[in-house]
């Protein structure tokens, strides 16, 4: 008895946990987790993305380490598919001269993957 018991108990616990109140086909970006800048649109990926990879060696949110802050690369860049793009390819290629002279290294991943991180990274403008 005890082994139905328990694990429904616990899924229960986890339902009731993980749902809220109220009409889920009226979400907005805001409450869906997503963040809308100039028109682009990112969700909280691309921040699990820069946590699973190297880049919290070299950057952070708010302060410059060995390369900028993320904040301070969303106030240089609107958020723009272009500089979406752009930045996606110096991500995975690497690069110097922009923020100095140390030079970011080429990282192997997906343009996608790449271009989800820099979305996530626009947005921050947003969210002083």
């Amino acid at each position: 008895m005890k082994k139905v018991i328990v694990p429904a108990l616990c899924l229960a616990l986890f339902y009731a946990a993980c749902s809220s109140p109220g009409d889920k086909s009226k979400t907005s970006a805001a409450d869906s987790g997503r963040t809308v800048t100039g028109g682009v649109t990112s969700d909280n990926k691309g921040l699990e993305m820069i946590g699973t990879l190297d880049c919290t060696t070299c950057h952070a949110i708010n302060e410059k380490k060995i390369g900028p802050a993320y904040m301070d690369v969303s106030k240089k860049y609107d958020a723009t598919e272009e500089n979406v793009n752009n930045l996606a390819h110096k991500v995975i290629s690497g690069g110097a001269g922009v923020w100095g002279t140390v030079p970011m290294t080429p990282h192997a991943i997906s343009i996608d993957s790449a271009k989800e991180m820099v979305r996530y990274i626009l947005t921050l403008k947003n969210q002083q």
